[in-house]
């Protein structure tokens, strides 16, 4: 079990489409040249990784960007006002979304129009399209709707039907932190310890 989960892990890095990964690494430059800001939008454990993900790019990358499940009042507001669906396109709007902007979406499928799956982050693709801002996205199986639609998408390959999830949402963070290492102005805090450690050692 453990070698067969593991060397799925090797399959998936050896079947990346690093393409999309350096057009999404470009684009996320140009986005922080212009001054524009990032949207990461997730639910589930995906939610989760937006919330590390903003971290990583607001202190190390010194990229103005959010999270709209942080704020679990709005959240909770909004579902129970408007309906899950509309979460996240109002707080969007209510953003000021616009050209200069960029949302990232972080899903196991994408979503899915016909089977009414992920109908929120669907309505923020196309509020975004609509507002003029790039779309980006990191998701499994085939990509669904973020990858019809996104300006660069990285899809994490399907090489075990049974494990698209613990997959992909791990491979969601190997790949934005790869995004966040390129892009860093910051050190994180244990490479510029041993930064100190060596500076030391060479006085």
């Amino acid at each position: 079990m453990i070698t067969e989960y593991f060397g799925e892990v090797k399959r998936i890095i050896d079947a990346l489409d690093t393409r999309q990964i350096q057009g999404m690494l470009e684009s996320l430059e140009a986005l922080r040249d212009r001054g524009g800001r990032l949207f990461i939008l997730g639910v589930g454990g995906s939610a989760g990784n937006a919330s590390h993900a903003v971290n990583d790019f607001r202190k190390l990358c010194e990229i103005e960007s959010y999270a709209p499940t942080d704020n679990v009042s709005e959240l909770t507001a909004r579902t129970n006002d408007d309906g899950w669906q509309y979460v996240f396109a109002p707080w969007l709007a209510t953003s000021h979304l616009g050209s200069n902007d960029a949302i990232l979406i972080l899903s196991v499928g994408g979503g899915n129009a016909e089977k009414n799956v992920s109908a929120n982050l669907i309505e923020a693709i196309d509020y975004a399209k609509y507002a003029g801002a790039k779309v980006f996205g990191i998701v499994g199986r085939d990509g669904g709707y973020t990858a019809q639609n996104a300006d660069a998408c990285v899809i994490v390959p399907t090489v075990n039907p049974d494990h698209v999830t613990p997959h992909t949402e791990a491979f969601q963070a190997v790949i934005w932190h790869f995004l966040v290492w390129q892009l860093k102005v910051n050190e994180g805090r244990w490479e510029s310890i041993e930064y100190e450690k060596d500076k030391k050692r060479n006085d």
